[in-house]
């Protein structure tokens, strides 16, 4: 008999849940305006919010692919960690430079090392190329091994890249990036030409690719010559050196780093009880760091565009209020007839929680439309995580019943006999 009972209870609730949405409806579809006012002020809230999280995940995704440009993980070795930022940078500078005898001793004594690639960055700064009458702007000019575009996965446009014959008879050949070579050559074949870098003529065996980068031609304004070259030209106090290698499938980083972190602290002659005078570094542990820090800056970002919605809401809680009051007599009557506090709560609760509810769904379906346009505008990828439209539809439905719940309190607690005589 109970169970007959609560299956008739449940049946008249569900009855009930189904009574109130269509009078929700109905009110919507009464007040047009003022209701069509409100449920636009949640789409822009909702489609702000969504907007900004797709072009922030895009952006997240964008660093990832331009800084991160390897397909394959690989560890990054230098003097300390390009990260730190509280350190004593003079201390730093004072260790011990990296040697391309350290690059070769890890590619021989390492076991779970495939390539290894050893790099100098200069430290005078940036370079003007010529050729002939025409100059390109201040670029970075490199000194690298045979391995580095394998490594970071760059792509060549025009010839080859260095040889390894080329890095061991330090060869005066040079490869260009997509802007020095547009700027010097931007209606001829670059290859065979001769360019002028500092003292010194070298020729062009290979351009790249453009990286079509979020940051612009920067990413492209580069030119790469053999690290052996670059000791022989351009060789600096202030240059600086790095080693970077990729790990074989059969390994993990972690057992790479720990090989090379061995080698290196005997070729450097640490003591056992001593910190390391270098610093070992994996692309996902960078990786996890530019996914932190664009995480917590969409995070701040969200919370501001949330605004939007809490002025939603507030619409919400004038516009019911004033409803509350138009149906003052209309509340007696449902209480006269036997509807009960909770019933009348239910009744205001449904109404508001639909009117942002709908403008949630409009709001989710404008800001995919929105995000997808403004992605494409500005070539990032198209990221939206799918809990966030959940999070989006529950959000705006709460804000209807957080800011409903005043005037449909009020609404509950009215006298029916005061609310009969109400004209």
């Amino acid at each position: 008999m109970a169970q007959e009972k609560l299956t008739r209870d449940e049946r008249l609730g569900r009855e009930l849940w189904k009574e109130n949405f269509k009078q929700a409806i109905h009110v919507i579809l009464t007040h047009r305006m003022r209701s069509g006012l409100l449920i636009l002020g949640v789409v822009i809230g909702v489609m702000t919010v969504l907007g900004m999280v797709t072009v922030l995940s895009g952006l997240g995704k964008r660093v990832e692919q331009d800084i991160m440009s390897s397909n394959r993980p690989f560890l990054h070795i230098a003097r300390y960690d390009p990260m730190e930022g509280d350190r004593d940078f003079a201390a730093l500078m004072r260790r011990k430079k990296l040697t391309a005898e350290d690059a070769k001793a890890i590619k021989e004594q390492c076991r779970a090392i495939e390539r290894v690639d050893f790099e100098v960055s200069p430290g005078e700064g940036m370079r003007v190329l010529r050729h002939k009458g025409r100059r390109t702007g201040l670029l970075q000019v490199i000194g690298t091994s045979e391995n580095f575009p394998y490594i970071f996965s760059l792509q060549m446009d025009e010839g080859h890249f260095l040889t390894e014959g080329d890095v061991e008879r330090r060869k005066r050949v040079v490869v260009l990036g997509f802007g020095p070579a547009k700027d010097l050559f931007p209606n001829m074949d670059p290859i065979g030409k001769w360019i002028r870098i500092g003292n010194y003529e070298y020729e062009v065996i290979g351009t790249m690719l453009s990286r079509r980068s979020f940051i612009g031609s920067m990413s492209d304004n580069f030119a790469v010559i053999p690290h052996t070259t670059f000791a022989k030209d351009h060789s600096n106090e202030y240059d600086d050196f790095e080693i970077v290698a990729t790990v074989k499938p059969e390994y993990t980083l972690e057992e790479g780093m720990d090989e090379i972190t061995a080698l290196m602290r005997a070729r450097r002659k640490v003591e056992p009880a001593a910190e390391n005078d270098f610093y070992v570094s994996s692309s996902e542990a960078f990786r996890e760091m530019i996914t932190n820090i664009t995480k917590y800056i969409g995070l701040v970002l969200v919370v501001i565009s949330s605004i939007g919605l809490m002025v939603g809401g507030i619409g919400v809680m004038n516009i019911m209020l004033i409803s509350v009051t138009e149906r003052t007599r209309e509340v007696g009557v449902r209480m006269a007839l036997g509807a009960t506090r909770h019933d009348i709560l239910q009744q205001f609760l449904i109404e508001a929680a639909t009117l942002t509810g709908a403008g949630g769904v409009l709001g989710i379906v404008c800001g995919l439309l929105a995000a997808k346009g403004v992605t494409h505008l500005i070539r990032f990828p198209y990221s939206l995580p799918v809990i966030w439209i959940v999070i989006a539809f529950a959000f705006s439905a709460g804000i209807g019943i957080v800011f409903g719940m005043y005037p449909a309190n009020r609404a509950a607690k009215m006298d029916p006999i005061v609310a009969l005589r109400s004209e």
